[in-house]
């Protein structure tokens, strides 16, 4: 019994220790994890507070040239021909008007050209064989008479001309000379009045005689009919002139009308003498017109099945190939890959910090170092994400806009091949 008892007694100790030893230890667990706790969170907050603000602004973005791609076509009328050749492969560099492709119309153009230029043979035959129908010496002979009559009317018109410029001159100068005359008879008439009133003051003083008084007075009158005399003249040469003027040129207007008259009718003679009439000859040259036209249009139909290059560039894709239809996408993709550009696509909250002329450093896996470049162009447009990082819960409708960094020459020419590859961009604030 009193074995039994120290037993239990024993079992109820050990028992007893061992839940103490329990909540000791988990007193400490808990007591460790709340003073981490608190460790954490105070270096957290010391953190928090440490951060600097972002001083750059980071996007996704994709490198090409900066005058873009083009995709070279066939003209709207060969639009969905096939390709008989691709003389070019991607990576060549090519120059503006060099042949990139030929479409498989070549041949068919080129013989249509042929075409043409025989029906223009055919057109100049038959206008020679027209114009030959004609009597040669006799329209030679109404030509050299047209011709004479022509000659004859300028010599006309030179000499008429010649005649009224004489007169001109010659009233001209008549009218020079009756003016200085009537000049001159003017100062003697106001010379004669001046004399006249200082001898009719001493005529009446009783200076001088009667007969002194009377030659003045005699003097003024001749004055005065002789100036009357000479407007008179005047008056009669500008009369005289005028009217051998206008005589003359009457005669030039006879002459002029006359002569076309005769020249008319000396051409009419010309025509009517000729065996074919020049509607016929009209008619025969309108057909090399349109032959010449046509072999124009077949020329500059075949120089389109001849695809050049608009600019000189590097051949970045063919997308079609021989014997394929050219389709939207176009034969091939050109592109001046000497100057790149990164075109980031800047989320819209952070487009208020960048501005022209920042500078920018693109990097990617896909070289080794990093791209410098300067913000050259800041779009205008919201638009949705294009580029994306394939990460897990991504937003994929954010809304951005465009922002291309041109890159700097010596690294436009390490990533010249890698036109559409996304990098990542970061713009210095």
């Amino acid at each position: 019994m009193s074995t039994n008892l120290l037993f239990k007694a024993a079992n109820r100790h050990w028992l007893i220790g061992i839940i103490v030893a329990a909540s000791a230890i988990a007193g400490g667990i808990a007591l460790y994890g709340v003073s981490q706790f608190g460790v954490a969170d105070n270096s957290t907050s010391s953190k928090v507070e440490t951060i600097p603000r972002a001083q750059k602004v980071t996007a996704l973005a994709r490198l090409e040239p900066e005058a873009e791609v083009i995709k070279l076509s066939a003209p709207l009328a060969l639009d969905g021909d096939r390709i008989a050749k691709i003389l070019v492969r991607v990576g060549d560099t090519v120059k503006a008007g060099q042949v990139v492709a030929i479409l498989d119309s070549r041949d068919r153009l080129q013989d249509a050209l042929q075409q043409t230029q025989q029906q223009i043979n055919v057109a100049s035959s038959k206008l020679a064989q027209v114009k030959a129908g004609a009597k040669t010496g006799e329209i030679q002979a109404q030509q050299a008479n047209v011709e004479r009559l022509q000659a004859q009317l300028q010599g006309d018109k030179i000499a008429q001309v010649e005649t009224i410029a004489r007169l001109k001159a010659q009233l001209q100068g008549d009218n020079i000379a009756q003016q200085a005359t009537i000049r001159k008879l003017e100062a003697e008439l106001n010379n004669a009045e001046a004399e006249y009133q200082r001898y009719q003051q001493l005529y009446k003083e009783g200076a001088i005689s009667n007969s002194l008084f009377d030659s003045k007075r005699l003097s003024v009158e001749t004055s005065k009919q002789q100036l009357n005399e000479a407007k008179a003249v005047f008056n009669r040469i500008n009369a005289t002139g005028n009217k051998q003027i206008s005589e003359a040129k009457a005669t030039l207007n006879r002459i002029n009308a006359t002569g076309d008259k005769q020249i008319s009718e000396a051409k009419a003679t010309f025509n009517s003498i000729a065996e074919v009439r020049a509607v016929d000859v009209q008619a025969a040259q309108t057909e090399v017109d349109n032959a010449i036209a046509s072999a124009k249009r077949a020329k500059t139909d075949l120089e389109a099945a001849y695809i050049k290059a608009p600019i000189t560039g590097k051949i970045l894709k063919i997308n079609t190939r021989i014997g394929e239809k050219i389709n939207d996408a176009g034969i091939a993709d050109l592109a001046q890959t000497d100057k790149m550009v990164a075109v980031t696509e800047v989320y819209q909250t952070d487009i208020s910090k960048v501005k022209l002329g920042q500078q920018a450093i693109i990097t990617s896996q896909a070289f080794s170092g990093k791209l410098r470049g300067t913000v050259s162009q800041i779009g205008l447009q919201v638009n949705r994400q294009n580029v994306f990082s394939n990460q897990p819960g991504e937003n994929l409708d954010r809304r951005v806009i465009e922002v291309k960094i041109r890159l700097q020459r010596e690294d436009s020419q390490r990533v010249a091949g890698f036109t559409n590859l996304q990098v990542q961009t970061a713009i210095e604030l």
